[in-house]
C-alpha cells in the first residue's frame, strides 16, 4: 500500500494502433455533434469549479501531519489515518483526470498542461508531507496490525495493503528518506512530459507529394492511414520521410528516454531492488520469472510468427516482404468500413455472449457521452479508458476514423471501461484499483468476442480473408510486437544498470538488433530497412515502467477465458464477472487463477500459438482454394 498521494491509474491503456485520419479529422471540434464528445460536467461543471475543489483538497491535505506518531498507537487512530488517505486520494484523483482529460482534447492548450503541473507538485508536497506514515506502521509487528484488524472491522478492506506493505518492508526506507522519495516526484516525470508535449503538439511535421500529386503532412495520424495505403510507393514515401524525420531529433528523443530510464533505476536502487524490473513487478508480487518466460516462450515461437509473415507476402503477392508492407490491405478493393453508429450496433452484438447486465452499461456507455469519438485538430492520438473516477463512471477517448481496426479499438477500450465500471460498483475505493497485469485481459477478450461474431457473420473468402487477417495482426500487434518491445525496454534498462550512458544512436542500435531478428531481416523472412530503427522514439510506452509485456500476458489470458465463454459456460462467465468485479481485492495472479487461468505455466501462451496456427490454417486453406 502506498500512502504518498500519487493518482490512481488514470490512463489504463494507450492502445498500440496510431490515431488514423479521415474527413473528421479536418473538423474542428465544435463542429462535430455534442452526443460524439465528452460530458466533462460530469465530473466538474465549470473550470471555476475545479478551481475551487482544487483549494479546497490543498487545504486539506495539510491535516495529515496530525497523526504523525499516534498511528500505531490504537487501532482507531490507524482507521481514521488510513480513511483519511483514502478520502483525499480519491478527490486529488477527480481533480487530475479532469485536467488531464481536458488537455488530451487539445494538448495544444498550455492551460490544462499548467493545471496538472500545479497537482503534481499538490501531489509532491502532500506525498512529503506523509512520508513518516508507511516506516511508523511497520515500526511494529505484523502481529499488531492483526489485532487492530480484528479489534476493528473496518480495517479489513485496507488487510490488503498493509499485507502488502508489510511484504515489502524491506524495500520501505526511513522517514526522512521516503520524504526525499515523495520530493523526488517534482522531477521525475518530466521525460515523459516532455515527450507528450513534444510528439503530440511541437514536433515539425514533413510534407510528401504521393503518387497522385496529393500533398500530405505526415503526423501520427496521416502516417496511421497512409502507412495503409494500397499503393506500395506511397508507402515508401510515407515510412521513409516518417521515420527521417524523427532521426533528425534522434538526440533529444534519446536524452528523454535516457532520463526516463535512469529514473527507474535511481527507484529501484534506492528501494534496494536487484533491477528496475524487480522494482516494477515485486510490488504487485509478480516473480520475474514471468516477464523472462514470455520474453524467452515468443522467441521460441518466432518460427510462427514468421508463418504469419510468409502469409502475408503471399497475399501482397511480392517477391520480397518489407517491414512497410505490413499495414497494406492483403485483398486488393476490398477496405472494411464501418461508420461509428454501424461500429455501436456491432459491439452491441459482438458482446452479448457477457450477458444482460454488462451490455446494458456498454449502452449506457455509448448512449451518455462517456466516450470522445473523432480526431480533431490537438487531440491526444491513439485511444484509452480513465477508469479512476470513482463516484461516476469511465470514459473511453477513441480517434475513430471508420476503419474495421477502429471498430476492434472501441470494443477493447470498453473491455477497459466495464473492469473499471464492475470494480468500482463492487469494491470499496481503497481495493478497486486493479493492478496493470490484469489491465488488458477484459479489452482482449472483448477482442476475440468480435473476431469470431465476425466471423460466424461472413461466408464471402475475400471478405474472411481480411477478418483472419485483421486477427493474426492482433497475435503480431500484441503478442510478438509487444513482447517485442518488452524484451527492448528490458535491455535498455540493463544497459543503464551496467553504468552504459545511452544516446540516441545507442537506442536506435539495440533498437535495429531486436527488430531484425523478431522480423527475420538477416533470414530473408521480411526486409527492415534502417530507418525502422527509429521506432523506439514513437513508442510511448517506454516511459510507462515495463508495462508492455502485460498486453502480451493479458492477450494469452484472455484467448483462454473468451473460449468457455464463447461456449456458454455459464460458471465461466460468473468467474469471469467475478474477476471484472475484484479490483485489487487479491495479487493479480491469484485473481486469473480464480477466473480460469494459472500464469505461473506455459499453458495459456500454448493455447495462444495453438490458436494463431489455426488461423494461419485457415487462411492457407481459403488462398489454396483460391489459387486452385
Amino acid at each position: 500500500m502506498n500512502f504518498t498521494m500519487k493518482t490512481k491509474m488514470v490512463v489504463l491503456t494507450v492502445f498500440v494502433m496510431f490515431a488514423a485520419m479521415n474527413t473528421y479529422s479536418q473538423k474542428e471540434r465544435a463542429a462535430i455533434a455534442d452526443k460524439y464528445k465528452w460530458d466533462l460536467t460530469d465530473i466538474y461543471k465549470t473550470e471555476d469549479a475545479w478551481q475551487a475543489d482544487k483549494e479546497r483538497i490543498a487545504a486539506e491535505m495539510q491535516k495529515i501531519t496530525r497523526f504523525k506518531g499516534i498511528i500505531t498507537q490504537s487501532a482507531q487512530n490507524l482507521l481514521e489515518c488510513l480513511e483519511f488517505n483514502s478520502k483525499v486520494s480519491k478527490e486529488a484523483t477527480k481533480l487530475y483526470i479532469y485536467a488531464s482529460m481536458k488537455s488530451d482534447l487539445d494538448t495544444r492548450v498550455m492551460k490544462y498542461n499548467g493545471m496538472q503541473q500545479q497537482l503534481q507538485q499538490m501531489f509532491s508536497d502532500f506525498g512529503a508531507n506523509a512520508a513518516f506514515i508507511e516506516p511508523e506502521i511497520l515500526s511494529v509487528e505484523w502481529e499488531t496490525i492483526e489485532g487492530f484488524i480484528k479489534e476493528e472491522p473496518k480495517l479489513e478492506v485496507y488487510r490488503m495493503g498493509l499485507e502488502n506493505m508489510f511484504r515489502t518492508k524491506k524495500h520501505t526506507l526511513s522517514e526522512a528518506e521516503e520524504r526525499i522519495m515523495a520530493l523526488s516526484g517534482m522531477v521525475s516525470g518530466v521525460p515523459q512530459s516532455v515527450f507528450g508535449t513534444f510528439s503530440n503538439a511541437e514536433m515539425p511535421e514533413p510534407e510528401v507529394t504521393l503518387s497522385d500529386g496529393e500533398k500530405v503532412k505526415l503526423n501520427s495520424a496521416t502516417y496511421s492511414k497512409y502507412r495503409a495505403s494500397g499503393n506500395r510507393a506511397d508507402r515508401e514515401i510515407v515510412f521513409e520521410n516518417y521515420w527521417n524525420n524523427f532521426a533528425k531529433f534522434k538526440g533529444t528523443y534519446g536524452e528523454m528516454l535516457y532520463g526516463n530510464v535512469k529514473k527507474d533505476v535511481f527507484y529501484a536502487r534506492a528501494r534496494h531492488y536487484e533491477s528496475a524490473l524487480e522494482s516494477a513487478l515485486y510490488p504487485n508480487n509478480i516473480q520475474v520469472e514471468v516477464y523472462h518466460s514470455l520474453v524467452d516462450n515468443v522467441n521460441k515461437n518466432l518460427p510462427a510468427f514468421h508463418r504469419y509473415l510468409d502469409i502475408k507476402k503471399r497475399m501482397l503477392g511480392v517477391d520480397t516482404l518489407k517491414y512497410l508492407d505490413l499495414y497494406a490491405p492483403v485483398v486488393e478493393d476490398l477496405d472494411l468500413k464501418y461508420t461509428y453508429d454501424e461500429a455501436v450496433k456491432i459491439t452491441l452484438e459482438a458482446l452479448k455472449p457477457l450477458g444482460d447486465d454488462y451490455m446494458s452499461v456498454v449502452k449506457k456507455a455509448t448512449e451518455e457521452r462517456w466516450i470522445d469519438v473523432y480526431p480533431t485538430p490537438g487531440k491526444r492520438s491513439g485511444a484509452y479508458s480513465n477508469g479512476a473516477f470513482y463516484d461516476g463512471h469511465p470514459f473511453i477517448l477513441l480517434n475513430y476514423t471508420e476503419l474495421y481496426n477502429d471498430v476492434s479499438t472501441l470494443v477493447h477500450e470498453l473491455g477497459h471501461t466495464m473492469h473499471s465500471y464492475y470494480s468500482n460498483k463492487n469494491q470499496p475505493y481503497p481495493l478497486s484499483d486493479y493492478q496493470i497485469f490484469v489491465a488488458e485481459v477484459a479489452s482482449t477478450l472483448n477482442e476475440v468476442l468480435l473476431f469470431n461474431y465476425m466471423l460466424e457473420k461472413v461466408e464471402d473468402d475475400d471478405v474472411r480473408l481480411v477478418l483472419l487477417m485483421n486477427w493474426l495482426d492482433s497475435f503480431k500487434g500484441t503478442l510478438f510486437r509487444q513482447t517485442q518491445f518488452a524484451e527492448y525496454e528490458l535491455k535498455i534498462h540493463e544497459e543503464v544498470e551496467k553504468g552504459k550512458p545511452l544516446t540516441g544512436d545507442e537506442f536506435s542500435a539495440l533498437y535495429t538488433n531486436i527488430v531484425n531478428r523478431y522480423y527475420g531481416h538477416d533470414k530473408g523472412v521480411c526486409h527492415v530497412d534502417d530507418y525502422i530503427g527509429m521506432e523506439w522514439a514513437f513508442i510511448p510506452h517506454f516511459y510507462y515502467n515495463f508495462y508492455v509485456y502485460q498486453y502480451s500476458t493479458s492477450f494469452t489470458a484472455s484467448i483462454s477465458l473468451a473460449e468457455k465463454v464463447m461456449e456458454g459456460d455459464k460458471k465461466a462467465l460468473k468467474s469471469y464477472l467475478a474477476f471484472l468485479s475484484s479490483g485489487g481485492s487479491d495479487y493479480p495472479i491469484e485473481l486469473l487463477k480464480k477466473a480460469g487461468v494459472d500464469m505461473t505455466t506455459s499453458a495459456p501462451f500454448d493455447k495462444a500459438i495453438e490458436s494463431m496456427n489455426k488461423v494461419m490454417d485457415e487462411i492457407e486453406k481459403i488462398l489454396d482454394k483460391k489459387q486452385k
